[in-house]
């Protein structure tokens, strides 16, 4: 019994989420055995048991895989050049004035854009084929990651870099031993962020100008009224978005233990 409640205490987080969403499925999966559901309301509705059937059917007809390598391939190339691109810009925005003055303007008129007016131009310059996808991904991406990491940096404390200064650091190391780690709890937000505008750039690009994709699966089974594969694309972008959330949550930690503790009681 000691057990037991030592097991709970250390995972309650844990069993309590995954415990709600067990009822709730319970609960859906009874809606149907529990109240007479109009005709017109049950072309609208499903249960997780039809939706589970429906994605065994997709996996064995082989349709599930073709669009999920597409989806995937467009939200890991989108998401992985606005990271290239997105910290390195967002720490020299944060160290340099004169790149900051440069870039600022152009960053937050952009960052104020609907991502989804870029995509008839991304789909005019690029085609239907898969780099518009990958452009509205990693613009959608994109300032999450640059605007965190900026932010991070210039809230780095002045007093850190100038003492690391006193003792002869160069930039790169001040950057290494100060502000890198300093801003590493900014760094992160940005990604959990910039992770759920890939997902959302990819589900908006394939729903408008796609022919493959689970984002396109979707939008063609929606005027079909084929709610259950409505249900499978839905649960499997949030799946991806749920495991590279926990993904970047397991490196912060695994980081920031090896923080000085200086840095890790600013």
């Amino acid at each position: 019994m000691t057990r037991l409640v030592q097991i709970y205490t250390e995972r309650e987080h844990q069993i309590l989420g995954g415990g709600f969403i067990l009822l709730l499925i319970i609960a859906w999966e009874s809606v149907p055995h529990l109240v007479t559901l109009p005709r017109a309301l049950s072309l609208f509705f499903t249960t997780p048991s039809k939706v589970s059937e429906t994605f065994y059917e997709l996996v064995v007809q082989n349709e599930f895989q073709t669009h999920f390598y597409v989806s995937a391939v467009e939200f890991l190339l989108g998401l992985g050049l606005a990271i290239l691109a997105g910290l390195p810009l967002g720490l020299v925005m944060g160290r340099s004035s004169v790149v900051d003055a440069m870039f600022d303007p152009y960053v937050t008129a952009l960052n104020a854009t609907p991502r989804i007016v870029f995509l008839p131009l991304l789909i005019l310059w690029l085609g239907l084929g898969i780099w518009s996808k990958v452009m509205v991904v990693f613009i959608g991406a994109l300032f999450p990651l640059l605007i965190n990491t900026y932010e991070g940096v210039k809230n780095v404390d002045r007093v850190l870099v100038n003492v690391v200064r006193s003792f002869g650091a160069n930039e790169w190391q001040v950057m290494k031993m100060v502000v890198l780690p300093n801003s590493l709890p900014y760094v992160v937000a940005g990604l959990r962020l910039a992770i759920g505008r890939a997902i959302l750039g990819v589900v908006v690009g394939e729903f408008y100008g796609a022919t493959k994709g689970l984002g396109s699966l979707m939008a063609k089974a929606a005027s079909a009224y084929q709610v259950d594969v409505v249900f499978v694309g839905a649960a499997i972008f949030m799946g991806i978005s749920l495991i590279f959330t926990l993904t970047v949550k397991r490196i912060e930690a695994n980081l920031s233990r090896w923080r000085p503790d200086v840095v890790k009681t600013f």
